[in-house]
């Protein structure tokens, strides 16, 4: 009789290698699925790309010296980011979700990017598995005239749904150029306004607390926060809050002190895994990879979830 085309007889000694390619592939199925959203760990990041756009060079809402990436860069980039390998990126300077997606692939990642109209956006990119809803923007980071011709960054916000309760997450962009001067004696206007900035942000963790809900703040803050720094001990005036760069310095570039944190706050204060921040140190060196690349690494810490 013939056989179905397709169709092949098991005798007892093909049984053996078939039960061992099966148990092979469903071990490989379950090491692919996310496990983010039930696992013990969730591994957060945060990661400033840099004018990381599609517009071409002169257009003009670029600055005359910003030189887009090239697309070669945009894909090691990426490849950074599969190494990086986090549950949550919160991303800073992408211009859309297009080319966002070109660094976070949509079958890893879901993304949320603000609603701002302003290339340098910030935004989340979330593991595919781990559901979350949208929370609306922090729009008060935004202290410029709606007139203005610059806008600041809103502050990207989400709750994760995670088997072991809800987590808030908000990803920051604040104001540049003031990273260490005194915030109630500088007469740079970019510390008058990063001050001002603190303010929605000791609401927005007020908020959280009073809520009881456990919260991440992570971004580029462009501050250094440690030895008694104003900007820092306002942010705790606001609640319970854990900053785990704190005492630390990055290897990022050579060397150099962080502006880019991750502030875990509520209840989450407890959830920070010691000893496992990390900066992911680009391979390529010198000047010229730094602008090709970002001049910021990727920062990550774990969390260890409630049972």
């Amino acid at each position: 009789m013939a056989r179905p085309l397709g169709w092949h007889a098991l005798d007892e000694g093909s049984i053996i290698p078939l039960v061992r390619l099966i148990l092979r592939f469903l071990l490989l199925l379950l090491l692919s699925l996310p496990t983010a959203a039930t696992a013990a760990e969730l591994k957060v990041a945060t990661w400033n790309l840099e004018w990381l756009t599609p517009r071409p060079a002169g257009d003009p809402a670029l600055p005359p010296d910003v030189r887009p990436k090239a697309a070669e860069d945009v894909a090691r980039l990426a490849r950074y980011a599969a190494l990086l390998d986090a549950d949550v990126v919160a991303f800073e300077e992408v211009d859309g979700p297009e080319i966002a997606a070109r660094v976070f692939p949509p079958d890893r990642y879901t993304l949320h990017l603000t609603a701002d109209r302003v290339v340098q956006r910030t935004g989340l990119a979330i593991r595919r598995g781990i559901a979350f809803t949208p929370n609306p923007d922090l729009t008060a980071l935004d202290l410029y005239a709606a007139d203005a011709p610059y806008r600041l960054r809103s502050g990207a916000d989400v709750t994760l749904h995670l088997r072991s309760g809800t987590l808030r997450v908000l990803a920051l962009h604040l104001k540049t150029g003031c990273r260490s001067d005194p915030l109630a004696t500088s007469r740079r206007s970019e510390c008058h306004t990063l001050a001002a900035q603190l303010a929605p942000l000791q609401a927005w963790v007020a908020a959280r607390t009073s809520e009881g809900v456990p919260f991440v703040l992570l971004g580029d803050f462009n501050r250094w926060m440690d030895g008694g720094d104003a900007f820092w001990a306002g942010l705790t005036r606001s609640g319970p809050v854990a900053r785990a760069t704190a005492g630390h310095s990055s290897p990022c570039w050579g060397g150099e002190q962080f502006i880019d944190h991750i502030i875990a706050g509520g209840g989450a204060t407890g959830w920070l895994e010691p000893d496992t921040l990390r900066v992911l140190v680009f391979r390529e060196t010198g000047e010229e990879w730094k602008r090709r690349l970002s001049d910021h690494c990727p920062v990550s810490v774990r969390l260890r979830l409630p049972d």
